[in-house]
């Protein structure tokens, strides 16, 4: 039994979002159901998407619907309210919050709680590159991610269907900065669909594209240790792939790729996938955070000198209680992400109780990574894998991990699938501006171009 009727307020639909107020509906049934308790989870989309298959959604491998979940359907007893919290003022256990029906004229509205969960997540760590706002392609939602596929066919057809040699090397050159699992997954995975798509294309051969992989650093994917990390480039410069270490993108105006070692490239594609940082949100919070702009939290997930307010995820600094008292911190990745949302959720359930909390330990297993359909790094329990068995292993890892029975049965549908026929090869760039056709028959003059491809 709570102690009192206790207000939940879980900021976030994410890993640590959903996950949290999966465990608290499941760990506070009976009081939900006498009103004991009450949960809202307040997210900006409807549904939870599982980043690790990104990749394979952009390369056409696993519907985009099926990348995502339903916040409503797993969380049935919460109230799942789609909008943003501009700021939070713990003190006043008040979060002001805008949804949907603030572009109606309902304005802000403000929302009291007595347990507030912070699991905002992270957004693109961008630099002042020239051109960047302007031409750079995201990597971090399910939208990007179809957004790319479509853009990436869209070159194709475009240099397929112009004489112009400068329009064509732009069009068939694509540039991806940043090393870490988002660029070279995503890199990976639709280097190996456009070079299956150019058999359908009776003038461009896959020699004609043109691939780069932009790393500051002196390593890429350094989660799978530094031997495999070493494979992965060589990997990817056999595959004619341009691997460029301790290289920066200092420009992309123009759709010129201008390079720290003075190299320039003509792209019509440039992909930013160079890190996270927390989410702004936490700058609009009366919470404390460390130099990274992550909260400060004690190894139980309570953010630290603050009772009732609680983090997990890539908003939080969480010590990592298995590496000793070294001031280690939990990586913010998924691995730890997951687990996290389980104690964060039995924690809140354990002081509403009045009971003792528990710490949040686990020793990093590993990594998986795929770099195509068929290959793939991995480094687990200290055992190094590559090809064949590393991307085994990391789609079994992931399909074990996705939420819900309903998810993993139709993402396994899907890989069968793709194994018996082949791929779809086709864009729908114009799904992006549905109006826009519309628009044009009816008198008016769209301010983009109808087919999404500029």
């Amino acid at each position: 039994m709570v102690k009192e009727r206790a207000r939940i307020l879980v900021v976030g639909g994410g890993y640590v979002g959903m996950y949290t107020a999966l465990r608290l509906q499941r760990r506070l049934k009976r009081e939900l159901q006498r009103g004991e308790a009450e949960i809202t989870v307040v997210t900006p989309d409807p549904y939870m998407t599982y980043q690790p298959f990104l990749p394979e959604a952009a390369a056409g491998l696993i519907s985009p619907r099926h990348v995502v979940v339903p916040l409503r359907r797993v969380l049935p007893d919460c109230r799942v309210v789609i909008g943003e919290v501009q700021s939070i003022r713990h003190a006043e256990r008040v979060a002001t919050l805008t949804t949907l029906a603030g572009a109606e004229g309902a304005g802000a509205e403000q929302l009291q709680y007595d347990e507030l969960v912070l699991a905002p997540g992270s957004v693109s760590r961008t630099l002042p590159v020239p051109g960047l706002a302007d031409h750079g392609i995201g990597f971090k939602t399910v939208e990007e991610a179809i957004g790319l596929r479509n853009h990436v066919i869209e070159q194709l057809d475009i240099a397929s269907s112009t004489r112009d040699p400068a329009i064509r090397d732009a069009a068939l050159t694509f540039v991806f900065v940043g090393g870490g699992y988002a660029g070279v997954e995503a890199l990976g995975e639709l280097e190996d669909m456009a070079r299956y798509a150019t058999r359908y294309y009776h003038n461009v051969r896959p020699e004609d594209l043109k691939w780069i992989l932009v790393e500051a650093t002196d390593r890429i994917l350094p989660e799978v240790g530094e031997e495999m990390g070493r494979y992965t480039v060589t990997e990817l410069r056999r595959r004619n792939i341009q691997v460029l270490l301790g290289t920066r993108l200092v420009s992309c105006a123009d759709r010129v790729a201008v390079l720290s070692d003075g190299q320039r490239f003509p792209a019509r594609t440039v992909v930013w996938t160079a890190g996270v940082k927390p989410h702004p949100l936490l700058d609009a919070t009366d919470l404390p955070r460390n130099g990274r702009g992550r909260l400060h939290c004690t190894p139980e997930l309570a953010v630290e000198g603050h009772a009732h307010a609680w983090a997990a995820g890539d908003a939080a600094a969480v010590p990592d209680v298995t590496a000793g008292a070294d001031g280690t911190l939990c990586a913010p990745n998924a691995q730890h992400a997951l687990r996290q949302a389980k104690v964060l959720g039995d924690n809140v359930v354990h002081s509403l109780r009045g009971e003792p909390l528990e710490t949040y330990a686990h020793k990093y297993l590993g990594s998986v990574a795929s770099l195509g359909l068929h290959k793939g790094v991995a480094q687990v329990y200290g055992r190094k894998l590559k090809g064949y068995p590393a991307w085994f292993m990391h789609r079994a890892y992931h399909l074990s991990r996705v939420p819900t029975v309903n998810r993993k049965a139709r993402v396994l549908a899907e890989w069968t699938l793709a194994g018996l026929f082949k791929r779809e090869i086709v864009s729908l760039g114009s799904l992006e501006h549905p109006r826009a056709e519309f628009e044009l028959a009816a008198g008016g003059k769209p301010p983009y171009d109808p087919k999404g491809s500029t």
